[in-house]
């Protein structure tokens, strides 16, 4: 733990800790404080002693600079929600602090041990027992906190696992995000890490909007996409329109590969100072039934709230057309197109669905992206800029080289035009010139051009 955030949250813990203790010590009558108190300093007796109930005891100021502090007065968490967020955080934080629940076993303090954690990990019924103690009428806010329409669940902070099969609910581990134990202990989110549980990488680039040729008319359509970045929260906050239209921005790109498309949501990612996470269709798609919803769920479950711009290259392949229901199969792909529809128009995010043809989507999509950018092929003019832009100013051009020749004569994409620049600049580099000759180019044409069956 950063020292920032061990020093403002040891208050914190410290208040905790004498909750946790009078809640424990109203487990034994009265008459057996004096025996029980012995284990505590002198000044922790006589706060004890003269309290009624866990809310004689002050939560601290949060005024401090931490990230523990900053969840604390951006969400608004009063004195139970704090006393619940710090009982999920403190088997990741200190563990030792849930220990007397070890000590002093009792059914209804619920719990469960980890595999390899051996300490006291909590139950909603760990949170019952130290919230309301034995006033069963305070369940009922205890459940609302622990509901999915609480900001717990909303904003990722903790939340209750299902528990085992025929057990009742408050039977679930109490857990906190990952993000969460993150913001407390270190002051930063670390991004998630690629794998089954998040099916979606991060992508970055070096290159600025400069380095970017578009057609005057996809620069528009841009530019209307940075105008809603710019004055979003305006138009659905202070002009009411929050009541018409739903949170978040939809917007589809589509044209032939290699036209910008994944570029332009980056560099779109680093204008909104936001991360943008490519979903790995490969891992989403699944042919067992519920399968591809659940990898899907994952996605959106840990994007939910978080700011971050999910992009969807080659959606097609999992977000096309529906079919006819002719079979059991195709009820449930139409399904997966659905749930899609319905994550997409919930997320408060940005999404955006790339596809290499746009009459290859659902046209329920179409309805509901609110903006829809065409990458068109570059042309002539445009595929001399893409050349000029691609060749490294270390390296120089033979005097036989007529890039305009070049750019008139072979259609090529920006992505094209790379590969024959990074080739080029390989033979370069290996004969010792730092010298692209017109040779070198014809050659580096002709290995692109056999990529795609074309030929010089």
């Amino acid at each position: 733990m950063s020292e920032i955030s061990s020093l403002s949250i040891a208050a914190e813990l410290e208040w905790f800790k004498r909750v946790l203790n009078f809640r424990m010590l109203q487990t034994f009558d009265r008459r057996e404080w004096p025996d029980k108190l012995k284990s505590f300093t002198e000044e922790e007796c006589k706060l004890l002693s003269a309290a009624n109930s866990i809310y004689d005891f002050e939560p601290p100021a949060s005024e401090a600079q931490s990230g523990y502090y900053w969840l604390v007065n951006n969400y608004k968490l009063n004195g139970w929600e704090r006393m619940l967020l710090l009982l999920a955080l403190a088997p990741h934080i200190q563990p030792d602090l849930l220990d007397p629940f070890l000590s002093e076993r009792h059914n209804e303090y619920g719990g469960i041990k980890g595999v390899q954690h051996k300490g006291f990990l909590p139950t909603g019924q760990t949170a019952f027992f130290l919230l309301c103690g034995n006033d069963h009428s305070l369940q009922t806010p205890l459940r609302l906190m622990l509901s999915a329409e609480h900001k717990f669940r909303k904003a990722n902070i903790l939340s209750l696992e299902s528990a085992p099969k025929s057990e009742p609910e408050l039977s679930g581990a109490l857990v906190p995000s990952r993000e969460i134990i993150d913001l407390v202990t270190i002051g930063l989110v670390r991004p998630p890490d690629f794998g089954n549980d998040f099916p979606a990488k991060r992508i970055t680039t070096e290159m600025t909007w400069e380095d970017v040729v578009l057609s005057s008319s996809t620069q528009r359509q841009i530019e209307e996409v940075k105008m809603w970045v710019r004055h979003g929260d305006t138009l659905i906050t202070e002009l009411g329109l929050g009541k018409r239209i739903k949170p978040g921005y939809r917007i589809l790109f589509y044209g032939p590969p290699g036209t910008g498309k994944t570029l332009t949501a980056t560099l779109l990612g680093k204008y909104m100072d936001k991360p943008v996470f490519r979903v790995d269709l490969s891992m989403i798609v699944s042919k067992y039934i519920g399968e591809t919803e659940k990898n899907l769920a994952k996605v959106f479950d840990k994007a939910e709230h978080s700011g971050w711009i999910l992009f969807f290259d080659e959606a097609d392949a999992l977000f096309g057309t529906r079919t006819r229901v002719t079979s059991s199969h195709d009820r449930y792909a139409n399904q997966e197109v659905s749930y899609l529809l319905q994550r997409i128009e919930d997320y408060d995010g940005v999404v955006i669905l790339a596809s290499n043809m746009k009459g290859n989507l659902d046209e329920a999509f179409m309805r509901r992206f609110n903006s829809v950018v065409q990458f068109p092929f570059p042309k002539p003019e445009e595929r001399l800029q893409l050349w000029i832009k691609a060749l490294p100013s270390q390296l120089s051009l033979s005097a036989d080289v007529d890039l305009k020749r070049i750019s008139d004569r072979y259609e090529m994409s920006g992505a094209n035009i790379t590969n024959i620049v990074s080739w080029c600049a390989l033979m370069s580099l290996e004969n010792g010139s730092r010298t692209i000759t017109d040779a070198m180019l014809r050659e580096g044409l002709a290995r692109e051009l056999a990529k795609e069956g074309r030929t010089l």
